[in-house]
């Protein structure tokens, strides 16, 4: 289908990405984020780290040649996977001009993919970075008129000077501290003493702060797309946060659950207007793409805050992708990628959001990120292997079948998980040891793990094996904490 026409119409949009003639490359450490969207566009390729799929997966590229390296941040993966040679002879092979896609990059990562002729289809590092302030982006919710939890921004170097800006602004005894750069839960903390500020002084005392009063929350998520058209808003998901079982961070990030009334009506109509209200905002500011919203409801109060704004793809992509709303249309990335095609397009954006929240309620998924939530290190000789795995009524865990992704899921009783750590890696306090999808939830209204959920967990825990890790002369230290959904 030639790109110079109108495309007007999801039938002839699903069309044209079917049948898609320009290279695109997921370039990340694994293929979470998009996987699965190779089914809705042609020549979507993952280009990875991390062997998740052994090789079996048609669209997966992971180079052979790969010696031990530490990385502190997606974005070193990233950089090192486009300076390897088997990586910039697969891209080179595919064909010149093609796309690159990311969850996180830098000024690296921009000057690599420019030598490799690739296009990176998202705005600029420097804006994103700007954008990724939580600082930052408190300031343009509330010039786009969205409320954050009563808060304070400003400097702290004791807690005296702490309790100050606190008290100033009538936060209460119980605080909630962020730095402007964070990740899964890792720079936010509870500080309701002097020994709490004394445990992150260091951290606290060098950066701008954003100070917020404790509030009982639950974390409403949703992505948006902003285009040409307008504002998409994505499906609203309930996150899983802190659980213990899950992740060592206390206000980590670890999984999300989608089910009917995630939000009462009001509320639901009241976030998607300040979705579309923060979009529009960030494409003054020339953002136009992809972003995810994080929302904080007040259990107790009722009121629906800003919690933070992430200018990229997300860790709740996969789950926005099995909604009801995906299938009847389009997966909310692919409008992602029409904007960075090359294609002139017509779409009614107040008619599919109406649709999609029509929708909203037939929709019952859930994502578990399990990380490594004890000390110690563990040199791995066995890990769960990707695929589906299936739950017997005792409780007993079992890899079922193979699978590529959670299309084929049955019911509750089974489940896809996707292998990050694989044999010959470490187990450490926070290593990212895989993620599981399932139908179904797994946490209450109560924000507790469910039994099955726990079942789950200890399952997929229970596949591991390993020894432990034994200082020798210049050891190899273990590998870097990767964050999936890239806070």
């Amino acid at each position: 289908m030639s790109a110079t026409r109108t495309l007007r119409g999801m039938s002839e949009i699903r069309a044209y990405l079917r049948t898609n003639e320009t290279p695109v490359f997921f370039i990340s450490p694994t293929a979470f984020n998009l996987l699965a969207l190779d089914r809705w566009v042609r020549d979507l390729w993952y280009v990875n780290y991390f062997d998740s799929f052994e090789g079996s997966h048609p669209r997966v590229f992971v180079p052979g040649d790969r010696p031990y390296r530490e990385f502190d941040s997606l974005e070193s993966i990233n950089n090192y996977l486009l300076g390897h040679k088997e990586v910039i002879d697969f891209i080179g092979g595919k064909a010149r001009g093609g796309k690159a896609a990311f969850v996180m990059f830098d000024d690296e990562t921009e000057r690599l993919c420019h030598d490799l002729d690739l296009e990176i289809i998202h705005p600029p590092a420097s804006l994103r970075r700007r954008l990724d302030s939580k600082i930052t982006t408190t300031i343009i919710a509330n010039e786009a008129g969205v409320p954050s939890v009563p808060n304070v921004l400003g400097r702290a170097t004791s807690y005296a000077e702490l309790r100050a800006l606190a008290d100033g602004a009538g936060l209460g005894d119980e605080l909630v501290v962020q730095t402007p750069y964070g990740d899964s839960g890792r720079t936010t903390y509870f500080v309701r003493s002097a020994d709490d500020w004394a445990k992150e002084a260091e951290a606290l005392s060098s950066q701008e702060l954003k100070v917020m009063r404790r509030i009982r929350p639950l974390e409403i998520c949703v992505e948006g797309v902003i285009t040409k058209h307008g504002v998409l808003v994505g499906p609203f998901v309930a996150s899983l946060v802190g659980q213990p079982e899950l992740t060592p961070y206390k206000g980590g990030w670890c999984g999300n659950d989608i089910y009917p009334d995630v939000l009462p009506e009001d509320l639901h109509q009241r976030a998607i207007a300040a979705t579309q209200r923060l979009g529009e905002r960030l494409a003054k500011d020339g953002y136009r793409g992809f972003f995810e919203v994080d929302y904080l409801l007040d259990q107790d109060g009722g009121g629906l805050y800003l919690g933070e704004i992430n200018p990229r793809v997300s860790g709740l992509t996969p789950i926005t992708h099995v909604t009801l709303g995906a299938y009847s249309d389009l997966p909310l990335f692919c409008f992602h990628l029409l904007e960075y095609l090359g294609v002139d397009y017509e779409i009614d954006v107040d008619e599919i959001n109406q649709r999609w929240f029509n929708l909203a309620s037939d929709d019952v998924w859930s994502q578990l990120i399990i990380k490594e939530p004890n000390e110690g290190i563990e040199h791995l000789s066995a890990t769960p292997a990707t695929g589906i795995w299936s739950m017997g009524a005792d409780g007993t865990v079992r890899n079922k079948r193979w699978g590529h992704d959670w299309h084929s899921l049955l019911d509750e009783s089974e489940a896809f998980y996707l292998r990050v750590a694989q044999p010959g890696d470490y187990r450490y306090k926070g290593a990212d040891l895989g993620v599981l999808v399932a139908r179904g939830r797994m946490q209450t209204d109560d924000q507790e793990l469910t039994e099955r959920c726990r079942r789950w967990i200890a399952g997929i825990r229970g596949e591991f094996a390993g020894v432990p890790w034994e200082p020798v002369p210049e050891p190899e230290p273990p590998r870097g904490a990767i964050a999936f959904k890239g806070y």
